[in-house]
């Protein structure tokens, strides 16, 4: 091996503020790592797909929701983690895009809110007492989904 780039970083372990369910669209990567800090989130274990949150939802396969579970399983056990941020955001190809929902936003935010409320009660099912938060990203901002969690 050639080492090609030098830095330092911490050689301790961290605690994860959040495990942070996300889709790996960089268009809203920038406001959502920016709000995840404002919502508190400094340390997150964050775990990036297709759809992000649609993977507990209403996964292609099984083995897509079990992964995931998995993943915030490792973060809890080994980052301390109690907490999971999930994301779902405008004109998303995982779910078809915009155009999926004729142009509507509305129709399209309201998809994002039952399919956030499923995804919380996959995750609560197979991670009781684990605190959820869910939301939706558009182009205009970052919005809150009510969840029972």
């Amino acid at each position: 091996m050639r080492k090609v780039f030098h830095f330092d970083s911490p050689r301790e372990k961290y605690h994860c503020d959040a495990a942070v369910v996300w889709c790996f669209d960089n268009r809203f990567e920038l406001a959502f790592q920016k709000f995840l800090k404002r919502a508190g989130v400094f340390n997150c274990d964050p775990i990036k797909m297709a759809g992000g949150a649609k993977c507990l939802a209403s996964p292609e396969n099984e083995t897509e929701r079990a992964f995931v579970l998995e993943q915030i399983r490792k973060s809890m056990r080994l980052h301390g983690t109690s907490r999971v941020v999930l994301m779902l955001h405008s004109d998303c190809g995982a779910y078809g895009g915009l155009k999926a929902f004729h142009n509507d936003a509305r129709a399209e935010a309201e998809n994002a809110a039952r399919e956030m409320a499923l995804a919380t009660n996959s995750l609560l099912a197979a991670i009781p007492g684990v605190r959820v938060e869910g939301y939706f990203v558009d182009f205009e901002g970052v919005w809150e989904v009510e969840l029972l969690s």
